[in-house]
């Protein structure tokens, strides 16, 4: 390690006094002007890591759903997973040391984790559409190259295209071809064969339309649209020629504020879908003839997938376990339908989507997504095998099943969630069952729910168990909660405190919206007044 370089180097990057930040599930992220340094730092860290680790890392630079004026980094993992929890401190300490010390806090991480500093280092980057990405960018690799890492930097990728290059570099291309093309080319061909028999009925069931949130999603889904053009015709808005990333439009936005974006042209009962900045997310909707918004979030698509997985799965007659993983915030209606009527075991996990991830993995197949939209399907390499020795045996309804999974394997991005991949799995369902997005809809109905905010001096005050569903302290809260939902019809209500801000977080659900609203309200004053509420008062009444 080349010290004398090192601190040469780190002048041009030097951190704004008083700054701290801390890396979580989305690793950093804040106003763009503040992140200079800390992409210089996490370009030490990758190649700290790619050393200990003597594979391929990646470094993502984006702030998925947030406003333009921000952005973000963070680390992918050999396989393209989320950055190793441990790391996450190791990512905290070193953004956060002071210019004198990086040094000394780069060779004590490098001594915790017993990094030999001889081994040769690859860095992968991938930024987003950002005005401040490419230089960013940039300086994410003064920080690969100062420590002698080699680098190679794809440009403009979506992060889920950045986890797949990643997991293809470290299984040496078993996994897919480390390019775009590659990339393109194994999701189409698995979407094109898997509803190559489907279509037969009109072109109106082959039209999607696709909010892109003026974000990278609107140009790698452009790209990519010949490749599957035979199986479905997708019509982009929000493509980032006019509007402003993630402004009034996006997955976000979407699921939020329970309406459509600006910038679509919506007709009754068309199928619409919206990806978030960074196209990890995704969320359909449409729109009645009576003009009312329906929104079918990532609770509705968990369910879709799940009941045509667990089909194919009885078809072939293998006994592959199937496990749903979902949030607290997942819809009660959504956890029965599947518990009862598809009858897959479903898991609660708490918020993050690490947490889904990790539990996932604890299954022949493991499907999760957050209400938010992100999530994927997860397929255990004994039963990927399983499944594709079938696909190849005799033309019988049990390989032909087992053609269509394999085919589901390929699509599924396994290294995190992605909306491109999903909306080609969610569409290939929808083909291959004959649903509209209005059978699809009319699955389950989702509960009444509303979710608020309450400012406290102190979120530690606050401490849950139970996958956040119950409150452990402060003491008298969660017997006041429990009361509260006894007044309700079908209800249950949790809180949780912020990871990032002091604020505590109110989710309640019932048989009505008033009833909801009510319940959520009811729940805010007990946790503003027992958990050292600041500020104003809860109000009723939204």
């Amino acid at each position: 390690m080349d010290l004398d370089a090192l601190t040469k180097r780190s002048a041009f990057h030097a951190k704004p006094d008083g700054l701290i930040l801390q890396y979580g599930t989305a690793g950093f992220r804040t106003k763009a002007e503040h992140l200079d340094h800390v992409m210089f730092r996490m370009g030490l860290l990758a190649v700290l890591r790619s050393k200990q680790t003597k594979s391929t890392i990646g470094v993502m630079v984006t702030a998925s759903h947030n406003p333009e004026e921000d952005n973000g980094v963070k680390l992918v993992d050999p396989l393209g997973e989320m950055l190793a929890p441990s790391w996450e401190e190791h990512a905290t300490c070193l953004a956060n040391a002071e210019d004198q010390n990086l040094q000394s806090v780069l060779m004590d991480i490098s001594e915790k984790v017993a990094v030999n500093l001889h081994q040769d280092a690859f860095v992968v980057i991938g930024r987003d559409t950002r005005p401040s990405s490419e230089k960013l960018s940039q300086s994410v690799i003064d920080g690969v190259t100062v420590l002698g890492g080699q680098v190679h930097d794809y440009g403009l990728l979506t992060t889920p295209q950045l986890h797949y290059m990643v997991y293809c570099r470290n299984t040496s291309g078993q996994y897919g071809e480390a390019t775009t093309e590659g990339y393109y080319e194994k999701l189409s061909k698995a979407f094109v064969e898997l509803t190559g028999q489907a279509f037969c009925s009109g072109d109106d069931h082959r039209k999607l339309k696709v909010d892109c949130a003026n974000g990278i999603g609107a140009l790698k889904l452009g790209e990519m649209k010949p490749y599957f053009s035979q199986g479905l015709s997708v019509q982009l808005f929000n493509d980032g020629s006019g509007g402003k990333l993630n402004y009034f439009c996006g997955a976000d936005f979407v699921k939020t504020h329970q309406k459509p974006p600006q910038g679509i042209e919506m007709k009754s009962n068309e199928r619409c879908c919206s990806f978030d900045g960074d196209a990890d997310r995704i969320v359909y909707y449409y729109q009645d003839v009576d003009g009312h918004f329906h929104l079918l979030d990532g609770d509705k698509i968990a369910t879709l997938i799940s009941s045509f997985l667990k089909e194919l799965v009885l078809e072939i007659g293998e006994s592959l376990n199937i496990g749903v993983v979902q949030t607290a915030y997942a819809n009660g209606s959504s956890t029965r339908y599947l518990e009862e009527v598809v009858k897959v075991p479903v898991y609660c996990t708490k918020t993050g989507v690490k947490h889904l991830h990790h539990k996932a993995q604890e299954f022949d197949i493991g499907v999760y997504f957050e209400a938010n939209g992100h999530g994927t399907v997860l397929f255990s390499k004994a039963a990927e095998t399983k499944i594709k020795q079938l696909a190849k045996e005799l033309e019988d309804k049990k390989s032909k099943a087992a053609k269509m999974l394999e085919n589901v394997i390929d699509l599924f991005n396994q290294a995190t969630g992605d909306a491109i991949s999903d909306m080609l799995v969610i569409e290939a369902v929808l083909a291959l069952k004959g649903l509209t997005i209005q059978q699809w809809d009319a699955l389950y109905t989702d509960l009444p729910n509303r979710q608020l905010k309450v400012k406290v001096a102190d979120r530690q005050v606050i401490s849950t168990t139970d996958a956040e569903r119950q409150v452990v302290k402060p003491p008298g809260l969660q017997e006041a909660i429990n009361d509260l939902v006894k007044k309700y019809k079908l209800s249950r209500a949790f809180v949780r405190p912020s990871g990032t801000e002091d604020i505590v977080r109110v989710y309640a659900e019932a048989d009505s919206q008033e009833s909801a609203d009510s319940l959520a309200y009811e729940v805010s004053l007990a946790v503003f007044q027992l958990a050292g509420g600041v500020g104003e008062r809860p109000q009723s009444g939204f």
